[in-house]
């Protein structure tokens, strides 16, 4: 679980920060640069349950971020009391920004490495991958990515241009689920299909099921049995051509009322529960 930046000692990390140093800036740039966590592969984890996971599932951890109280909980004491990086104390004041807090500091941060599975390693026989299609809610990566590992998927992709699946409030989102489960981002449709079994010659080859608020047939009636990739689209444009070109089958979620479309991480939802239903795995 243990694990250094490639290059840094972990013993030149302090054992205390007090001041805005230039440590501090570049751990507090990955809260809302992109760019910076991408480049340097890093990501702060805050709150107990995303730590939680991240531990559990065996996250690469650079750092253990904490602050001077006198006591703490058991879930923070259970951490220190055999620490999976460096710990290091830091300023009330520094540990709250870095938490994003403004009622005061929390027990703990992580710094932690971005999870990077590879698309060629997620698709068993029988599998089913979610891809969500250039979203552009950190919140709806997150919701989805819950969904995903709670109903059974293998994994979650996130195609095109789009927010961040690392960005903080998706994390937050998805309450530790995207340590659970892969989340992968790939540029096209292309690199998604490419990495699928021949889609021929199979006893139940794959599928590419896309959601559409007019699809033109029915969810229900769709099978969801076999290996299948389950296509979501953008929160407002939908599915790409690229996407759209690609499924086999567009489904849609029969709707009444005056609401229009569903949100992206409520019909994936959705679509996962079905996908479930019809498969057997539900409870």
């Amino acid at each position: 679980m243990t694990a250094s930046r490639p290059g840094i000692d972990p013993r030149t990390l302090p054992a205390r920060l007090q001041r805005r140093s230039a440590l501090f800036q570049q751990w507090q740039a990955l809260l809302t640069n992109r760019s910076k966590r991408h480049r340097s592969g890093e990501m702060i984890v805050q709150g107990v349950r995303p730590i939680t996971q991240a531990l559990r599932h065996g996250i690469p951890v650079r750092a253990v971020l904490v602050d001077g109280r006198p006591q703490r909980s058991s879930w923070a004491q259970r951490i220190l009391e055999h620490p999976p990086a460096p710990v290091v104390e830091l300023a009330a004041e520094l540990l709250a920004e870095l938490g994003q807090r403004e009622d005061g500091a929390p027990e703990l941060l992580l710094l932690a490495a971005v999870p990077r599975p590879r698309l060629a390693d997620l698709a068993a026989p029988g599998g089913l991958l979610v891809v969500l299609d250039r979203p552009s809610s950190p919140g709806n990566i997150g919701t989805l990515s819950r969904t995903a590992d709670a109903l059974g998927a293998d994994a979650l992709i996130v195609t095109g241009h789009s927010a961040d699946p690392w960005d903080p409030a998706a994390v937050r989102a998805g309450t530790g689920s995207m340590f659970a489960l892969p989340v992968v981002q790939a540029p096209s449709p292309q690199e998604v299909l490419a990495s699928l079994p021949a889609r021929t010659g199979e006893q139940r080859p794959w599928q590419v099921i896309g959601l559409d608020e007019a699809g033109g047939h029915l969810l229900e009636r769709t099978d969801l049995r076999g290996s299948t990739v389950l296509v979501i689209g953008n929160e407002t444009a939908g599915m790409s051509a690229a996407w759209r070109e690609a499924c086999d089958v567009i489904a849609e979620i029969p709707m009444g009322g005056s609401a229009s479309s569903l949100n992206a991480a409520v019909a994936g939802s959705i679509a996962l529960y079905e996908t479930g239903r019809q498969r057997g795995t539900g409870r």
